[in-house]
């Protein structure tokens, strides 16, 4: 079926020689539409390349690129010998029919489900996306990256690259990059008292990974895990192990109260606290209470998973050792990480496990997820053993106090009448008990309508009944907002009450 006339008239009325679009462009456009539209039927032969040209007064590699870019897409068909023709089943009809097809089957498709635990894992109360600005009132858990040595990290990564070798790019070193281990075993040796080998200190992503390979390697389907409460998560605080039971345990202010193990949980298997600043609270476990914890693994059988998120940020006297460092028996897996120390973005962390697990857990690694970028692994092990990672730590533990005690004061000087700071000696954040019976998840909406971001204690809580409070961080906020943030929660705290 011969057209050629149609086919003329349609492009020169349409073309625009001295238009932005590239002609081939408009041509295939064109083109195109008519097909789509029916008015060039299928089986339809087109001019040739040289006499379109000709009458349209392109060049002929125009044409021939127009006809090119549909014959790719399906919408012409070119024969040997016999020119181009419209093809007999077009792509945007195939397109359609399987879209007629999912929307008829879409019964079927609803019958597709999430896992339990994938159920769970999206009633998480967790913000998966960060803000690239944390430096507004009053985000938690943000390291400052402005008081980062940025440029020293620079210098240390690009010193790396020049030096790269292909070694760097296989599949070594599953438990981590050597030097890095030993690194670190040094820096927790002199700073938190823990005394490992290399051999155990195992480099992770970050504690999730951490966590998820202790549930994986430690617990059996069923198993019995006891955590805080409150605690990170709320009542998903025990999402991260797989198929396993979750009991709640009260806080006190000593720490997760153990007498309380035997009351409200049956035979628990794991234990996972958070010693140093216990989060939400920010009570730090008492000495006596981390040797009762001990006690209490080792008669039961029990494994302690430790995640040390924030002992290096202690702002009084020095720090009560980490429970791994008290342990005699091989009951303690400890977990670091780097993201809250340097910046978010270093998916980089550690565990230190028994000697006789450290075997099981690189199998484990082997087979779900290989070691982390050697390459950020490298530059860490030459920003810790040249000092940089500990004088980082000294000057910004500095500000982080100034800035927790200049925050402390604008609180009890304007919102004394609202709330009551509960000083911790560590942590990132401060706890602020409400009074008069102010309600903290509808402080939290009203501060959101103002630019200010604050958690409730309440939001992190199982089954405790403690007063509502507030969290307010102060690590990654520059002073000149804190004053702003506390008049405006003031005004807030003013109408509600």
């Amino acid at each position: 079926m011969k057209n050629h006339s149609a086919v003329i008239l349609l492009l020169s009325k349409s073309l625009e020689l001295e238009g932005q679009k590239p002609l081939y462009r408009q041509i295939c456009d064109v083109l195109r539409e008519a097909i789509l539209s029916r008015r060039l039927r299928a089986g339809t032969n087109l001019p040739s390349t040289r006499s379109l040209a000709r009458e349209l007064s392109v060049s002929r590699n125009t044409v021939m690129s127009a006809f090119d870019q549909l014959i790719a897409e399906g919408y012409l068909k070119g024969a040997q010998g016999n020119g181009t023709f419209v093809a007999d089943e077009l792509p945007d009809e195939i397109l359609r029919f399987r879209f007629k097809k999912v929307l008829d089957n879409r019964q079927a498709h609803a019958k597709a489900k999430l896992s339990k635990r994938g159920s769970e894992i999206t009633q998480i109360p967790f913000r998966v996306e960060r803000d690239s600005d944390n430096t507004r009132a009053f985000s938690i858990g943000f390291a400052d990256i402005t008081e980062f040595p940025l440029e020293v990290w620079k210098r240390l990564l690009a010193r790396n690259i020049r030096n790269m070798s292909r070694s760097m790019l296989g599949y070594d070193g599953v438990l981590g990059y050597p030097p890095l281990r030993a690194a670190i075993a040094a820096y927790l040796k002199t700073s938190k008292g823990i005394e490992c080998e290399t051999s155990q200190i195992i480099i992770i992503s970050g504690s999730q990974q951490g966590l998820d390979l202790a549930a994986r390697i430690l617990l059996e389907e069923g198993d019995e895990v006891v955590i805080e409460d409150p605690n990170l998560t709320g009542k998903h605080g025990g999402a991260f192990a797989t198929k396993t039971k979750i009991s709640p345990i009260p806080i006190d202010e000593n720490g997760l109260n153990v007498s309380e193990i035997s009351r409200l949980a049956t035979n628990p298997r794991a234990a996972l606290i958070t010693p140093a600043s216990q989060f939400p609270t920010g009570i730090t476990m008492s000495l006596s209470r981390r040797f009762e914890l001990l006690e209490w693994a080792e008669a039961n059988n029990a494994w302690i998973i430790e995640d040390d998120y924030s002992s290096e940020f202690h702002y009084g006297s020095r720090p009560i050792s980490p429970v791994q460092a008290m342990d005699l028996g091989g009951r303690v897996i400890y977990i670091g990480t780097f993201s809250k120390t340097m910046f978010p973005a270093l998916r980089l962390g550690y565990l230190v496990v028994p000697p006789n697990f450290v075997d099981a857990f690189r199998r484990a690694i082997a087979f779900t997820s290989r070691q982390p970028s050697f390459l950020e692994q490298i530059t860490l092990s030459d920003f810790i053993s040249e000092g940089f990672f500990g004088r980082h730590i000294r000057k910004i533990r500095a500000i982080y106090s100034e800035r927790r005690s200049c925050l402390i004061e604008l609180i009890e000087r304007n919102l004394v009448d609202f709330v009551e700071i509960k000083k911790s000696e560590a942590g990132m954040h401060l706890v602020g008990e409400l009074r008069n019976e102010l309600c903290g998840r509808k402080l939290v909406e009203s501060a959101a309508q103002k630019g200010l971001f604050l958690s409730a204690i309440s939001e992190y809580c199982i089954n405790a009944k403690i007063p509502d409070a507030l969290l307010f961080g102060f690590t990654s906020i520059i002073k000149n907002e804190m004053a702003p943030g506390v008049a405006a929660l003031r005004e807030i705290l003013e109408c509600s009450n």
